[in-house]
């Protein structure tokens, strides 16, 4: 491979007396000519090497005609209206629609008339408790930074002017005075995308006055916290406002706003979670993580509400809680091994029933309005296509309501979870899917995929874009890795910072155990992973170069040293801890950092890089700088590519168009570089 040339330059950084050198800082300016040529470069490079895959064609020939098919979301109830949404197949954003009962459905909104291209994206849409009006919010280029428009239901007239900059935020109606929402101040220009967004703010913003005039309700100077949050409770007398300086713990205020009073503290610090569920009058209904890692429900008189006088309501139990609201009934969405239980139970505490779903898997759903009689639910596994079924609360029944009609016979696949053990001893669960009657000799073809992070959990869900490797007689493997959330706070504490190690043992010990157990073996097994799974797959491939032969880091935190520099990296603090937090946590991330970690002469996997142009998440000069730095670095002929999207961001909002050809180019690479010159199964 002839790749383009990264100059580099004499960037020296100091930690503790340590001298770190930075080659390729440079590329952390992505508004400059150098690096925007660069770019280019690297593309031409990737798409020459794409081009020239037999196949690459055919297989998005096979997405488009996957993706081809009529996609629903749940229903959900505003007004007069039922509203849902719905792509007819390769539409690139879903359309929302509305109809009365009776009637015959109509578009209310319509993204793919945003923007010419389709990557101008419907971000979220909140109405009022009457239906009467809605607030929209608009991602560009699948960027964080958002726009707000409201709209008369009615007649879709537009009222007031358009709010800009705003990041990070939920909108919560007041009547249909205005509503609350949260932004930061927009980074200086020329620094829009990789600017350090510090400290949040909540504003209330009454309708038909200009943004300027916006009330700053909490946040700013008073009270600085880099991510605030507001909720208003359905009989809109409770705000609610959650305030965190990191991605895990946050404080907990409430104001009445019946009477006008003061924001009221009931948690006045950030060592757990906590949020307001519901409330009956007076009584509210808490969402809380505080003495229980694995969550409950407590219940306060908002006129007492501090922690000391919480009652519990749904007592923590082994299985991790997740809770929702609807029809005057608590909604309990447990997490068993990493896969749903939902149990139906009264206000007052009591069980009403389990709720019988179709197998194993993940439902989700599980709320509404207190009126409601019916609800709607999605359940999914990897190899059941998600469908949505009408759940009637007073008789516990389900009714099929929508079936996918992807083109995929789940009775042909079976999936199983399995139980490893990593490297310190723990157990893992690991779901596996492939087709029924696989040959066990070590030669399937094999992508396994890991996150670890964050608490967030891997829990089964279907994929259209899988189906490509399992109809190839593939193998996809998902381990549940520490750092997630899958059994609760102590799993997630168990892959942070000091221990962020566990996360890439647990992942190297799954790869041991598929090639051990004759699923696949070094030469036919790839791995991928984004954002906190871009970093997954960076530390596996520096640790263990020889074990994988294809790496597909995308979107990924590679720079440990510095990654709390741009947007919001400074709140992922408390998952990885900083470079300047003290000398010991210097060398523990340096010593694991991707793109520090990199040796000279060292043959790497086959890797593609992914990433955009819009990522104001995880910026991409993340990936700018391993790419470079593992072109340099890497001997021998396995090709080492970026592939970077324009007018796409950290990945919410891809039109359907970015999606398939981002697909194509991902299993192009994966079967051609795991030797696979055509494919075993013709592509129809």
């Amino acid at each position: 491979m002839n790749y383009p040339v990264s100059k580099k330059d004499n960037t020296v950084d100091t930690y503790f007396g340590s001298s770190v050198v930075d080659p390729y800082r440079w590329l952390e300016n992505d508004m400059a000519e150098d690096t925007k040529a660069w770019v280019t470069e690297q593309n031409k490079v990737t798409q020459n090497y794409l081009s020239k895959i037999p196949y690459r064609n055919a297989l998005k020939k096979r997405l488009e005609q996957l993706w081809n098919y009529e996609k629903y979301s749940a229903p959900f109830k505003e007004g007069d209206y039922i509203y849902f949404y719905k792509n007819d197949g390769l539409q690139n954003q879903a359309v929302l629609y509305r109809q009365k009962e009776g009637q015959e459905p109509e578009i209310f909104l319509d993204p793919n008339k945003f923007s010419k291209d389709g990557t101008t994206s419907l971000a979220d849409i909140e109405f009022t408790k009457d239906g009467s009006i809605a607030a929209y919010q608009l991602s560009e280029g699948g960027s964080d930074w958002r726009k707000v428009i409201v709209i008369r239901t009615e007649d879709k007239s537009v009222v007031g002017d358009t709010l800009i900059d705003v990041k990070f935020s939920g909108l919560a109606w007041k009547g249909n005075e205005g509503f609350y929402y949260s932004s930061y101040d927009k980074p200086k220009a020329g620094s829009q995308l990789s600017g350090l967004t510090q400290y949040h703010k909540l504003y209330f913003h009454k309708l038909g006055t200009p943004q300027s005039e916006d009330i700053l309700v909490f946040g700013g100077e008073a009270t600085p916290r880099r991510y605030i949050g507001a909720s208003i409770t359905e009989d809109g007398r409770y705000l609610a406002i959650t305030a965190a300086n990191s991605t895990t713990g946050n404080e907990l205020y409430f104001q009445d706003l019946s009477t006008g009073g003061p924001i009221i503290t009931v948690v006045n610090n950030f060592d757990s979670e906590s949020y307001v569920l519901d409330n009956e009058g007076s009584k509210l209904f808490i969402f809380t993580n505080l003495n229980a890692p694995n969550n409950k429900i407590v219940t306060v008189d908002a006129a007492k509400p501090a922690p000391e006088n919480w009652k519990d309501l749904i007592k923590e139990t082994p299985n991790v809680l997740n809770a929702g609201t609807a029809g005057g009934k608590l909604f309990a969405n447990y997490l068993k091994d990493a896969t749903s239980l939902v149990m139906q139970y009264n206000m007052d505490g009591t069980l009403e029933r389990t709720i019988s779903l179709p197998g194993v898997g993940t439902a989700s759903g599980f709320n509404g309005k207190k009126e409601e009689k019916e609800i709607y639910y999605s359940f999914t596994s990897y190899v059941y296509p998600t469908t949505i079924f009408k759940y009637d609360i007073g008789s516990g029944s389900s009714g099929l309501y929508k079936k996918s009609g992807v083109l995929f016979d789940p009775s042909l696949y079976e999936s199983k979870q399995v139980f490893y053990t990593s490297k310190d001893g723990t157990k893992i669960p690991m779901i596996i899917t492939h087709k029924k009657g696989l040959k066990l000799d070590g030669k399937n073809p094999t992508l396994l995929y890991g996150y670890g992070g964050f608490s967030v959990s891997l829990t089964p869900a279907f994929s259209t874009s899988n189906i490509i490797l399992l109809e190839q007689g593939g193998v996809y493997a998902v381990p549940n890795l520490r750092g997630g959330g899958e059994y609760g706070e102590k799993w997630h504490i168990a892959g942070t910072k000091m221990q962020k190690q566990n996360v890439f043992d647990d992942f190297i010990a799954a790869a041991e155990y598929l090639i051990s157990n004759k699923y696949t073996s070094k030469d036919f097994l790839a791995i991928s992973g984004g954002s906190n799974g871009g970093l997954l797959v960076g530390a596996a491939i520096t640790q263990r170069p020889d074990l994988f032969k294809v790496a597909l880091p995308a979107v990924g935190v590679l720079d440990m040293l510095r990654y709390n520099k741009f947007t919001a990296g400074a709140g992922w603090a408390y998952d990885y801890g900083t470079a300047e937090d003290s000398k010991e946590m210097f060398e523990y991330l340096l010593k694991y950092s991707p793109y520090h970690a990199l040796k000279p002469g060292t043959q790497y996997p086959a890797t593609m890089i992914t990433t955009a142009d819009h990522d104001d998440r995880v910026v991409p000069a993340h990936s700018f700088k391993f790419a470079a730095r593992l072109q340099e670095m890497h001997k021998g002929a396995n090709p080492v590519l970026i592939r970077i999207d324009t007018k796409a961001g950290h990945g919410a909002g891809k039109s359907t168009a970015q999606i398939i050809d981002e697909q194509a180019d991902k299993w192009s690479f994966l079967f051609y570089n795991l030797d696979f010159k055509t494919l075993p199964v013709i592509l129809r």
